[in-house]
């Protein structure tokens, strides 16, 4: 009997413990729902557009699970503070633009480009609603972006309406979702420029069921330019891309050349003989079009340079896939625009011009071409230039020889600025292969600021944490050393400190409260500190040369940080969030606790 009684005491308290389970859940979720329509009630009155846009279109994306109406109508006014925001940014960049163009002399400049708040907005809105997707897109739509131009071909880019679809399918695509991304994209996929290539491009890469969907539209997509009289050489430029050089675009004006590579290799597509043959066809009945009358200037983008530089880029691969007499076509052609392209087009033939079509000359050759020019060089500024060249060559692979070509550049101040460039780009690239022996050397003699010597150590002793806990723990407490060099009212400060958090998590669990509490107190003395958006920039600028790196680093972000807190102690969490004193923070944090709350968990 007595044996009896406590198995049904045992019953009895099993099925308590699973009644209260969905309860408590349950609860936690009501906690959760209403936090976030607190936090919405205070961002739609957030002086800062950018911070408004963000708050409520992410407060309606986590809300949509639990009350979808509610996260429609915040969806709608993000839209609005995300229009004031982008015009806002637009200003900014051009007052920069023209800056830095009067500092140089020159009309090159090297810019980071602000993100697009509509753009957010609309790929998460459009992932809950296809219909508030539509509705966002039109909006977008202006006098001069009306769907017939949907047919006319664009060498460059997009017209804002367009580009923002395509983006959204992009993020479709990004997850997996093929056929509601086509959903987005078909519209705009009847247009030939950079964007719709690559999107094809990606499509045949990542789509499931294989390369067809993506195919089937390039085919389509041949046939409509062979009758476009607005097609020219740009256009057979940038289709030619989808086979032979997929992630590797160039656009030609004049005898000027533009690339983009979106891909560390370039690697032709597998695409069937067919294809092939239609890509061929539709470029010989474009490029092979009777060149204008003397006087007159040739229709389109390209230029005759232009259409002269596409034919010579192309013919190599015309040689290989090519019938015999579509070349000896294209050869003519190119003879008879020989007679009125310019010198200089005529004398083009570097590096980008046959990059993907030629076979790629060795690195060893590539360095050697250099040393040769600077035997010939005549001034410092000859010098200088070819030493920048020989620097950013070798540091693709890491190679510490980029420090001593650094160097040796004579201009004090380009060398002190591309020294620091330099040592920045070798600890990303050691840090990024996690390669720790070489990332710490270049950490301890590197010319690096303090937030990314704060990061660097801190991702270091990530990865010695199963092989060496003990030197990972020094490398922490060096991190937050460095964290604490950087001035009180610098927004790197808290985005070191959070980076250092992101570290103990995995080295030193039980002070992750704490290093984040460190992080609060440290935001609300840096009045720049957002919570998100972190990321290192590295800018290199002479009077001759540009380049800009931006790189993303979510260790300096509060989005994962708090969504760890919120599963160990969500209350505690709710608590340490609000002891950020700033709008910004605060809101990220908030987001990321709910989001731990009502995301299902992954199993």
């Amino acid at each position: 009997m007595k044996i009896l009684q406590i198995l049904l005491l045992s019953v009895f308290v099993v099925a308590a413990a699973q009644a209260q389970t969905p309860s408590k859940e349950k609860l936690k979720r009501q906690q959760a729902r209403s936090l976030l329509i607190a936090l919405s009630t205070d961002a739609r009155a957030f002086h800062d557009q950018t911070l408004r846009a963000r708050s409520l279109a992410r407060i309606a994306d986590a809300l949509w699970t639990v009350d979808a109406e509610q996260g429609r109508l915040l969806f709608r006014k993000s839209w609005d503070a995300a229009e004031i925001a982008d015009r806002e940014s637009d200003q900014k960049l051009q007052e920069e633009i023209r800056q830095q163009q009067a500092k140089t002399g020159r009309k090159g400049y090297a810019v980071s480009l602000p993100p697009s708040l509509r753009r957010e907005v609309l790929r998460l809105a459009a992932r809950k609603d296809r219909a508030l997707g539509e509705e966002f897109l039109e909006k977008l739509k202006t006098e001069k972006a009306e769907a017939a131009t949907n047919a006319k071909l664009n060498p460059g880019r997009l017209n804002e309406s367009l580009s923002q679809r395509l983006g959204v399918a992009r993020e479709l695509l990004e997850t997996a979702d093929v056929e509601r991304s086509l959903q987005f994209a078909d519209p705009v996929l009847n247009t030939v420029a950079m964007e719709t290539i690559s999107f094809l491009v990606d499509l045949r890469e990542k789509d499931p069921t294989g390369p067809a969907a993506a195919d089937k539209r390039y085919l389509a997509l041949l046939g409509s330019s062979m009758n476009n009289a607005q097609a020219d050489a740009n256009t057979v430029s940038l289709l030619s891309s989808y086979i032979f050089t997929p992630h590797l675009y160039a656009v030609f004006t004049g005898n000027g050349m533009s690339t983009s590579q979106m891909s560390a290799t370039i690697k032709p597509a597998d695409v069937s003989p067919e294809l092939r043959a239609a890509f061929f066809q539709t470029a010989a009945a474009i490029l092979l079009r009777p060149l204008p009358a003397p006087g007159q200037e040739m229709v389109g983008t390209a230029g005759v340079d232009g259409k002269y530089l596409v034919i010579k880029r192309l013919l190599p691969l015309a040689e290989q896939h090519a019938p015999p007499e579509l070349v000896e076509s294209l050869r003519g052609q190119l003879t008879a625009l020989n007679t009125v392209a310019s010198d200089s087009a005529r004398r083009r033939d570097d590096e980008w011009m046959n990059r993907g079509v030629r076979p790629e000359k060795p690195a060893a050759e590539r360095e050697q071409a250099l040393w040769t020019r600077l035997d010939t060089a005549k001034t410092s500024t000859e010098r200088d230039s070819i030493f920048i060249q020989l620097a950013n060559l070798v540091m693709r692979e890491g190679d510490m020889r980029a420090r001593e070509f650094a160097s040796k550049i004579e201009d004090t101040e380009v060398r002190k600025e591309f020294q620091a460039y330099v040592d920045g780009q070798l600890v990303n690239h050691h840090v990024g292969k996690k390669q720790a022996e070489p990332a710490l050397e270049l950490i301890r003699k590197g010319e690096l600021t303090h937030v990314h010597r704060a990061w660097a150590l801190a991702q270091v002793a990530k990865f010695l944490v199963k092989t060496d806990r003990e030197t990972a723990t020094q490398l922490v407490e060096e991190a937050a050393t460095e964290a604490r060099r950087i001035e009180v009212s610098d927004a790197n400060r808290p985005r070191a400190l959070v980076a250092v958090a992101y570290a103990l998590k995995e080295v030193d669990p039980a002070r992750l409260w704490d290093a984040t509490f460190d992080a609060v107190k440290a935001a609300n003395s840096a009045e720049g500190f957002t919570g998100e958006d972190g990321g290192l920039l590295l800018q290199f600028q002479s009077k001759h040369q540009s380049s800009v790196n931006t790189n993303d680093v979510p260790e300096f972000d509060l989005d994962g940080i708090f969504k760890e807190l919120a599963n160990q102690d969500y209350d505690r969490a709710v608590e340490l969030a609000r002891g950020f004193e700033r709008e910004g923070p605060r809101a990220v944090a908030t987001i990321s606790i709910a989001r731990a709350v009502l995301e299902p968990k992954k199993k």
